[in-house]
């Protein structure tokens, strides 16, 4: 069995595995029921999906060019698909949408409240500070003697 021949069978398995991974992240944004669960499955496989997708497409092609355009996407999408979801769960977050009975541990919320304190209590400080001014700093001509 030759090199070619090898590399066609494992290109024939691995975009079979991506393209299982990618309805599977369809069928999980579909059928999910709130906002983190449906991220989480429009995420997590769609990117192994589609890495394995773009393997099996360069193990078929063979082509140094089209290997590295291949691998621009890949690295595209390991630093966009993050991003892009954690913007989207705290828009979801901050508008609602996250069932928050469902989080073991509600960290942002916790953030939220401790930021909001921290504010106050600046905003205090400002305000005691407006009211009470430090007293003028004398000049060494001004001091008696």
């Amino acid at each position: 069995m030759s090199w070619e021949a090898v590399a066609d069978v494992v290109a024939a398995v691995l975009l079979l595995a991506g393209a299982v991974l990618t309805l599977a992240a369809g069928i999980g944004v579909l059928r999910f029921p709130d906002l983190l669960a449906r991220m989480h499955a429009g995420t997590k496989p769609q990117v192994l999906g589609l890495v394995l997708v773009l393997t099996a497409e360069a193990l078929r092609v063979r082509s140094p060019a089209v290997l590295g355009l291949l691998l621009v996407v890949v690295v595209f999408q390991f630093l966009t698909v993050p991003v892009a979801a954690h913007m989207v769960a705290r828009s979801g977050y901050r508008t609602g949408q996250v069932r928050r009975d469902l989080l073991i541990d509600d960290e942002l919320a916790r953030d939220q409240d401790n930021a909001v304190l921290e504010v106050e209590r600046v905003r205090d400080e400002n305000e005691r500070d407006e009211a009470d001014p430090p007293p003028k700093a004398r000049r060494s001509g001004d001091l008696p003697g």
